[in-house]
């Protein structure tokens, strides 16, 4: 299968039909859960995207909607790729909520962090820092296959079909030292390398831009090649993360993103202040107000 039509994708598509077919056809969940035998929440969660469905399952569901024809093929097919396991499958346990998944789909991502190099521009002994620190209670076994699928999503970037990435950083993120001197140092010269790419625009928003639009938390805004799966933004937590995809949604954080790549420095000289930092780092060279030794 493409990987631009992931399982995930394939799932959330097939929801958002059904859903709309259910609605068309004026009947409640209460309803097709009744006539399919099972919970109103499994019929919810299948509409959601976030359980998959038997061909047999969409089939029998389509027909209560008096679907039928080249319409109900093609979603019974879309029910068959969505059942299908993506490369990322091997990892599950240590996956929380369906953004790799999403992510493999995505023809673009617009992503602005405040605190970390974004996982798909990590060198793996900066992984390794950032997942132990943040996930305490993890085994080492954990955080090695934590690491082992952030590097393997990294192909995003320089397959033969490259996802689009544009990031904004803000300058705490390349002022921080994870995993001590020599980790970030690497890990700032990886940040330089990859601004190169074409398909990779990089910007800092500075310390000195003050107050500015993303100081509620960062976000990432997923578009996808296909008009019928909507962009959604994904907002991260300790437990896995928030999907938003409601219209007034989606244009208040475009709007966010267009204003925070406003104060941020350009592409060009944000690639010269990495280069500059990984020679002549923030963290010995400013004093320290606590912690000083």
């Amino acid at each position: 299968m493409n990987p631009r039509r992931s399982p995930t994708i394939r799932r959330r598509r097939l929801g958002a039909e059904l859903r709309r077919y259910r609605e068309s056809a004026g009947v409640t969940i209460d309803v097709v859960a009744d006539r399919l035998g099972c919970s109103p929440s499994k019929v919810s969660r299948i509409e959601t995207g976030h359980t998959s469905a038997t061909p047999r399952d969409v089939k029998d569901m389509l027909d209560i909607y008096r679907v039928d024809g080249a319409v109900s093929d093609e979603l019974v097919q879309i029910a068959r790729e969505a059942r299908q396991k993506g490369w990322w499958h091997p990892f599950s346990t240590v996956l929380t909520g369906a953004y790799v998944g999403l992510e493999a789909a995505a023809k673009s991502i617009r992503q602005y962090e405040q605190q970390v190099i974004p996982g798909l521009l990590q060198t793996d002994k900066y992984a390794i820092a950032m997942i132990g620190a943040a996930r305490v209670g993890d085994s080492d076994q954990q955080i090695e296959q934590r690491v082992r699928v952030r590097m393997a999503r990294q192909a995003l970037l320089i397959q033969d079909d490259p996802i689009d990435l544009q990031v904004v950083l803000d300058e705490a993120v390349v002022s921080r030292p994870v995993g001590g001197g020599e980790v970030m140092r690497d890990q700032l010269l990886r940040l330089a390398e990859m601004a190169e790419l074409p398909n990779v625009t990089l910007q800092i928003l500075p310390f000195a831009a003050g107050a500015h639009a993303g100081m509620d938390g960062t976000f990432a805004i997923l578009d996808f090649p296909d008009a019928e799966d909507p962009d959604v933004v994904f907002v991260e937590n300790a437990t896995g993360g928030l999907f938003l995809e409601k219209a007034d949604e989606l244009l208040k954080y475009n709007s966010i993103f267009d204003a925070i790549r406003s104060s941020a420095l350009p592409p060009e000289e944000s690639r010269n202040m990495i280069a500059m930092l990984a020679e002549e780092p923030l963290w010995k060279s400013k004093p320290r107000v606590s912690g000083s030794t």
